[in-house]
């Protein structure tokens, strides 16, 4: 029978979700799971699939009226988590940046399904 403890931690690890950096290879930090998939839905929603893509600031601009308002009201915080989920998805290699000035993001090709 799990202990309290063990219910906990489980709970706890089910909350979060642990999420890379493309400009940081072997860095992981755990994140809040909720905040992380309603930004990663909103973000592979609002990207094209081949290029051109979006910019950073498109992004942030796109993903704001697709994000759940109990989690980012008025858009709070939908910066720093665009570009946090979109440097991971980058790592992962669901999304590409495209060697332009700006820099642009678009999906991979039916990578964005698995996220791997």
């Amino acid at each position: 029978m799990p202990t309290k403890n063990s219910i906990s931690a489980e709970k706890k690890s089910n909350d979060r979700i642990m999420v890379e950096n493309v400009n940081v290879p072997g860095y992981r930090v755990s994140l809040d799971a909720k905040m992380y998939q309603a930004m990663r839905q909103a973000i592979l929603k609002v990207l094209p699939s081949k290029p051109p893509g979006l910019t950073q600031t498109e992004i942030r601009h796109s993903v704001v009226p697709h994000l759940p308002r109990a989690l980012y009201p008025g858009g709070a915080k939908a910066g720093w988590w665009a570009k946090t989920v979109q440097l991971d998805l980058e790592a992962k290699r669901v999304l590409a940046r495209e060697m332009s000035k700006p820099l642009r993001w678009h999906r991979t090709p039916d990578r964005h399904r698995t996220g791997r």
